[in-house]
């Protein structure tokens, strides 16, 4: 006798289906899971016997095949459990239902029928409905996940018996319905942190501005207790708030990399990651056996703050350069290969020197010009090419930390912010994967940032008289780009080159002493 049931298995931030076809003949008692399981799916079997046998049914003995198909596709994670449950049930005629041919079912069993969440429920979703499912049996704690995708019915279960009593007809269960816009009027931006908090600083809040208005990298160089981690953690405040597109693209990764909080049905508040400096090559930007999404993916449509940057090992630097270039990270493995989005903001920090300080002549005690130069050189310049705005911090002076008046508050920037972008996403539309200025490539720089003669003279001399390098010439015409849209003109000024020229301090000959 055989019986099919449909699952899915993610593949990177998508998913597949998966037939679980289920065979039974007389003869010695055996059980045969085939189709490239992993070790979590192989030991599905014990906790599917005792799950059947502690809720009142029957296991059928004999000799048992159960196949997961597509064969040559590897299966990995606990979700299999379940649609394996009701394959044997079928096959076995303890179920009768025309249902199992429209429904994709996931969730890992415990040994007394409980149904126990899984990782990747959004993008299973997505494809059970892509394919033309009608209904999807998920474990309750991942109903809310699943049901921010309309167009398919969302049935969330916590125990085997209510899953045969839905397919049996018994009850009265309702589909899962979940009101999406109401996510974003309660999470859509963090009332905790905000730049009014923030005492002095003008400079580098203008210029983390700028760099939120055009996507930009940046980097803060300053002392210690100088308010850069403060200013950073902020930054999220003065982004644009997500579209659904990007809270379902962010959801995704965090589903299936199973960092997604069961509360938190839709992430919709842009994401901030800060790993610490220890973290490993494969934790920043992903792999593994398995391939899972590294940080860089889990701040996608967000803020990656890497603090302290030279003191992170420069191989997980290094192995960054291509995926802040691309936008997405390429895992190949034998058995396959997995893409996970990258587009992020890239915010770093780093002090001057290894002592925290400047140097200063005056101090024969404090940090040498020698020293900050080979602190910065453990930073290579590919990556620092990839890095659009360098502000210097300074230390805030008494007065600015005494003083009872406050800065701008976060949503006074955003609304600029917000305008600017709303001025590129006009400039950009109908171009794939260019959202800002940050994203456009040397041909499109040459068209969009046009400058008049003034500003051409202006750019020349500070190549020629500060020793600007030559990868800061595209740096400087997007950084200009972005300043005139926060001023809302249609044409780069000479003092918006200005401005943006101030911010490549590093790439001048001699900095920092």
């Amino acid at each position: 006798m055989l019986a099919r049931v449909y699952c899915a298995s993610t593949v990177g931030v998508d998913a597949r289906i998966i037939d679980v076809e289920t065979h039974h003949t007389n003869g010695m008692v055996k059980f045969f899971l085939v189709g490239l399981p992993d070790r979590a799916v192989s030991e599905s079997r014990d906790r599917v016997e005792a799950a059947i046998r502690n809720t009142g049914s029957y296991y059928p003995l004999g000799r048992i095949t159960v196949n997961l198909a597509p064969a040559d596709l590897p299966k990995e994670g606990n979700a299999f459990d379940l649609p394996i449950a009701i394959g044997l049930l079928r096959m076995s005629g303890q179920i009768h239902t025309e249902k199992l041919d429209e429904t994709v079912m996931v969730g890992e069993l415990s040994l007394d029928g409980q149904i126990r969440p899984v990782k990747g429920v959004l993008p299973i979703t997505v494809e059970a409905k892509k394919q033309g499912f009608k209904y999807l049996i998920v474990p309750k704690e991942n109903g809310g996940e699943a049901a921010v995708v309309e167009g398919i019915e969302i049935f969330a279960f916590d125990h085997l018996n209510q899953v045969k009593d839905w397919l049996e007809n018994r009850g009265s269960m309702q589909p899962l319905e979940v009101d999406v816009n109401s996510f974003f009027s309660k999470n859509g931006h963090s009332k905790v942190l905000d730049f009014s908090d923030v005492r002095g600083q003008e400079n580098v809040k203008r210029g983390l501005e700028i760099a939120a208005a055009g996507g930009h990298n940046a980097i803060m160089v300053g002392p210690p207790g100088s308010g850069k981690t403060m200013m950073a953690r902020r930054i999220p405040t003065i982004l644009p708030p997500l579209s659904l597109d990007e809270a379902l693209e962010t959801t995704k990764i965090h589903s299936v990399s199973g960092i997604l909080d069961g509360r938190k049905a839709l992430i919709t508040s842009r994401p901030f990651r800060a790993p610490h400096h220890t973290v490993s090559d494969v934790a920043l930007v992903g792999g593994g056996s398995v391939p899972m999404p590294g940080e860089i993916s889990m701040s996608h449509n967000g803020v990656l703050f890497l603090d302290e940057l030279p003191e992170f090992k420069r191989s997980a630097l290094e192995v960054m350069r291509q995926p802040l270039e691309d936008g997405f990270v390429s895992i190949s493995r034998a058995r396959m290969s997995v893409t996970y989005p990258s587009r992020v903001m890239l915010v770093a920090s780093m002090n001057p020197s290894p002592s925290g300080d400047w140097y200063n002549p005056q101090d024969m005690n404090g940090a040498s010009a020698l020293a900050m130069q080979r602190y910065l050189s453990k930073i290579s310049g590919p990556l620092l090419d990839r890095i659009d705005l360098h502000i210097e911090v300074n230390k805030v002076s008494y007065d600015e930390l005494s003083g009872k008046a406050k800065g701008e508050s976060s949503a006074i920037i955003r609304k600029r912010v917000v305008e600017a972008r709303e001025v590129q996403t006009k400039r950009f539309i109908g171009l794939k994967s260019v959202y800002s200025n940050a994203q456009m490539n040397t041909r499109m720089v040459r068209k969009v940032c046009k400058l008049d003669k003034t500003g051409s003279e202006i750019l020349k001399k500070a190549i020629t008289s500060l020793g600007l390098s030559a990868r800061a010439y595209d740096r400087i015409l997007k950084v200009s780009r972005t300043v005139a849209d926060l001023n809302r003109s249609e044409n780069i000024q000479p003092h918006h080159i200005a401005e943006a020229i101030q911010y490549r301090s590093l790439d001048r000959e001699g900095w920092l002493g």
